[in-house]
Formats: structure tokens, sequence, C-alpha cells
């Protein structure tokens, strides 16, 4: 645990201030803060006329991940015009830099021409006036161009969707040198994490004992016995498929232990871990909380198309505290309702991973939201 001496500390932080990447929550979260941040200014103005009455950053948060399916509801005429324009979009939410690395590299291993990077890079451009293929590529419009900061300004800080683990036959974590030694026989590609299997009985046993119950809602009383799986229900619910996650395992006759995927875990349920440390029933909240708090957030300098690599390093600082004491234990085969046979891990963590790993997503979230709303207003000062 020496490694994560270091972020412990953190959790001091929710005294004193006293869920998709993300998930619904989470995105959610940073809207609100941006929001909040940017009142009064020409860049909430801005906003404004992009959106449409009732929008803001909070409720537009999540719209690049109801577009991959309908658990938001119908698709819109504006998702399946976006999703038709862009038949890659579900790759534009991360990219698999092996965390042991310190900085995002254009071509780099595991990076892409249409990952979170170079995707939030274009999308700023757009807003900044520039034009043409070689900026917009993609074709985006001025508000599908902030309907994208909204989300990925999310994303690029959960360190799971930047910084990515890389797994060796003999079942260790390895840097790859280059993309084709990720061949599926020396070097495998557990996907984001998606692969990557925590024991989820172990898991809500020990955050019981770590993590404060949920707040209830207004009228409503809290039950301690049972609260910590109906969270634990309700966070895995609320996944939405991220873009790097596998198709859904086909169901067998024989009973196997419920696990839940290290990728979904920093998803999810760490939001839900970060929002019942401080007691806040709402995403809006969390922001109040979180603001309230006057928390130190560096910030970015150059130009605004410069700090999407910037946050891509932070996140890659933050996945090496988010694999730090994270063994790897027995693989296994599991196949996909298409057929697919895909190798998965077993996952083992510090009993009290609850703690640090909520400590993390607290500071992440709020960097996102603080970053989002500084980024807007260096776009309309």
């Amino acid at each position: 645990m020496k490694k994560l001496a270091c972020v412990l500390a953190l959790g001091a932080a929710f005294v004193s201030t006293n869920v998709m990447a993300w998930g619904n929550d989470g995105h959610r979260v940073v809207g609100a803060i941006a929001d909040q941040l940017i009142k009064g200014s020409n860049a909430e103005k801005q906003v404004r006329a992009l959106l449409v009455p009732g929008e803001s950053l909070e409720k537009v948060a999540n719209w690049m991940d109801c577009v991959k399916g309908t658990y938001c509801g119908p698709q819109t005429p504006e998702m399946t015009d976006y999703t038709a324009a862009n038949p890659k979009h579900s790759e534009y939410h991360y990219t698999d830099v092996p965390f042991q690395l310190n900085e995002y590299h254009d071509h780099g291993v595991g990076t892409d021409e249409h990952d979170i990077v170079q995707s939030l890079r274009q999308a700023i451009w757009v807003l900044q006036g520039k034009d043409g293929a070689a900026v917009n590529p993609h074709k985006f419009t001025r508000r599908q161009a902030l309907l994208l900061l909204a989300h990925l300004a999310g994303d690029v800080h959960q360190p799971l969707h930047v910084g990515s683990a890389f797994i060796s036959k003999n079942g260790v974590f390895v840097v790859p040198l280059k993309q084709e030694q990720i061949d599926g026989v020396n070097i495998f590609n557990p996907q984001g994490g998606n692969n990557m299997l925590l024991d989820d009985a172990k898991l809500l046993a020990n955050s019981s004992a770590l993590i404060p119950a949920a707040a209830p809602k207004e009228g409503e009383a809290a039950k301690p016995d049972t609260v910590a799986a109906s969270s634990a229900s309700a966070a895995a619910a609320a996944i939405a498929p991220t873009a790097d996650a596998k198709p859904a395992v086909s169901q067998t006759a024989s009973p196997v232990p419920k696990t839940k995927p290290f990728h979904s875990y920093w998803d999810t349920t760490v939001v839900d871990y970060a929002m019942r440390r401080v007691s806040a029933r709402t995403p809006e909240q969390f922001a109040q909380i979180a603001i309230g708090g006057k928390p130190a957030v560096a910030g970015n300098s150059g130009d605004p198309a410069s700090w999407p690599y910037q946050w891509a390093d932070d996140a890659l600082a933050v996945a090496k505290l988010a694999h730090a004491d994270v063994t790897i234990g027995a693989a296994g085969k599991q196949t996909s309702r298409t057929g697919t046979v895909y190798t998965v891990w077993t996952l083992n963590v510090p009993d009290n991973y609850p703690v640090p790993s909520s400590a993390i997503a607290k500071e992440q979230l709020i960097k996102g939201g603080y970053h989002l709303a500084s980024l807007l207003q260096a776009i309309w000062p």
C-alpha cells in the first residue's frame, strides 16, 4: 500500500468540504460544476446560444453516451444524423496509452487519429471558429462540438479512459513498444480494463465497511442493511455501453461468481462512493459542495487546443495510482453473444481500495468541471 499512501491523504478532503466514463451522475457532476463556474460570463452567453431552452452543460453532458443506444430514450433526428456522419463515434471517448507512460504522443501506442485527445482538439478548433478538413475532418457543427466538449472533458479525466493496462502471457502488466506487439498471444489488450474482473462480493463487503451509506432522498429513510447492495445494483444498472466495452457474456447453466469489470468500477462505482462520502444526493449538490470547498485545481497554459494533451498526461499520472498495488490473477475465457471467445483475468485490489479510489474520483470529477469551465472561458473570453 505504499504507492497509495499519497492518495489516502485525499480522503481528508471529504471531511473538509462537508454513473459510461463516469456514468450518468459523474458526467452531470462535471457539467454542473462548469455551469456554476461560468455564470455571468461571456462563455455562458455563448453556451446558451448553442443549447436549446431548458438545456445546460449538466443536462447535455451525457448526450455522447445517449447516442450509443436507446437507454436514454428514443433517438432524436439530431442523434441519428450525428451517428450516421460519425460511424466511429464510440471511439471518440478514449485512448489506450499504456498507463506506465508519462505522456500522450501522437501516433504512439494505443493512440488513434479519432481518439479522445484528437476529438477534443477538433471540437475546440471548431468552437474557436476554425474549419476545413485539416482541423475538422469529422465536420462537427458548433453545437456538436460543444456537446462533445461537455462529455469528453469528463471522459478524459477518468484515468482508465486514457491509461490502459496491457497484460503479458505470463499474467503481468507490460508496456508494449509498438502496436504490433499487442498480438493476443504474447501481449493482450484487456480493453481498457473491461476484461479485468473484480470479485463483486468481496468489493461490496469491503466498501460496506469503508463507505458511508447513500444519503436518503427527500422523505425517504435509509436502510443500512440493504443500502450498499442496492447502491451497487443501481450503479451497475446505470452503466451505459462504453466505447471500449466487450459484448455481454453469454449465460451458462453453471453458476459463476459475480464479477465487476475494473473499467465499470471506475466508470460508476467510484462516483457513487464519492457522492456518498460528501452526502450528496444529486450531481448539482456534489457540484455545490465541491465549489464550496474552494479546491486548488491546477490551470492549463498555452493554446486551448493543446489542453487535451495536458489533460491526458495528467490522467496517465492518475492511472498509475489507479493501478497501484493491483495484481493480475488467473486467466480464463468468456464467450460473447456473437460467439467471440476472449481472455479475461481476475483482478486483485487492496481491501481498502474503495477509499483511495473514491478520493481520486472526487478529485478528477472536480478537475473535469473546472477545466471545462476554464476552456470555455478561454475560447470565449
